[in-house]
């Protein structure tokens, strides 16, 4: 067997050493696959499904987490993977507060998503954790993209302090046993807030001078009080 496979994305012929990822084999042929939940410094889960491509299956595929073969003919921008796209961005624009999130925003706009499609569907609305000096957890702008968890973890900072809660619609980005960050063994390294692609993580003297706090107040207001709503 060669080192590499050959395959056609979108019609385009492409060489790419075995265990390369359809994403970056589109990647080098400069064919954009868009994507949400993927990180490229961190390990693809693929998620969000907004990369999902057609291979000819009976499924889409995940993108991102799915290698190239050889003979594989790629399809990234049919009808079909279009209007999948637009219904996987509708349903999460019904479920999820996505105002911090300019990506997934330019998203919707590209695929004419209707936000509105889903609007009778369940929220998701959590409180907002308030329980550390650096930064606020709020779940509502949550998307379960795995990105904070695989940055706290194996991924680069072997803390371990975040994990998945729940089932289903329940589930949530949490701590074990509902703890609060200080009684983690979270260090405060701020790497899950940098990828956080939604504002669920945000820094907390941020977030207060986005709601018209001086930074002087910013500054004093920036003290945890545990499982505080929004107001």
């Amino acid at each position: 067997m060669g080192d590499e496979v050959r395959l056609k994305i979108d019609g385009h012929d492409v060489s790419v050493p075995h265990g390369t990822s359809i994403l970056e084999a589109a990647a080098k042929l400069g064919i954009k696959i868009p994507v949400v939940c993927y990180h490229p410094h961190l390990s693809a889960n693929g998620v969000c499904r907004i990369c999902a491509v057609d291979v000819g299956w009976r499924v889409q595929v995940a993108a991102c987490v799915t290698t190239c073969s050889d003979g594989m003919e790629v399809r990234t921008n049919s009808d079909d993977v279009t209007r999948a796209r637009r219904t996987n961005l509708e349903m999460l624009a019904s479920t999820v507060n996505l105002e911090d999130a300019p990506d997934i925003q330019t998203l919707l706009e590209k695929y004419q998503a209707d936000r509105t499609r889903f609007s009778a569907g369940q929220k998701r609305e959590v409180p907002v954790f308030d329980d550390n000096p650096f930064f606020l957890r709020d779940y509502s702008q949550c998307i379960n993209c795995w990105r904070c968890v695989q940055v706290c973890a194996e991924d680069a900072q072997y803390a371990f302090a975040l994990t998945f809660n729940g089932r289903g619609f329940e589930t949530t980005i949490g701590t074990f046993m509902g703890q609060g960050m200080t009684d983690t063994t979270c260090v405060f390294c701020g790497q899950c807030v940098g990828v956080c692609p939604t504002g669920a993580l945000k820094p907390k003297r941020q977030s207060l001078l986005e709601m018209g706090k001086s930074p002087d107040e910013a500054m004093k207001l920036a003290r945890p009080k545990n499982d505080r709503k929004r107001a």
